[in-house]
């Protein structure tokens, strides 16, 4: 499985948001998640970073 997990980073902590993420696009209103069971979240955040070998996509509010 190639999914990760998206957390948003509150200071030093990261807070789950999504598991299972498998699809994250750019829309214009902010981040669009979509994870393998087809669930969604839009959030006003951009990427903070990728740490893809511990399957972790972290964000930061934008």
């Amino acid at each position: 499985m190639c999914e990760a997990n998206a957390y948003m980073m509150e200071g030093e902590k990261e807070i789950l948001i999504m598991k299972s993420v498998d699809k994250v696009t750019i829309e214009d209103q902010g981040l669009l998640l979509v994870n393998i069971f087809g669930e969604q979240k839009l959030l006003k955040a951009r990427i903070h970073s990728l740490a893809l070998v511990d399957h972790k996509i972290l964000l930061e509010p934008r």
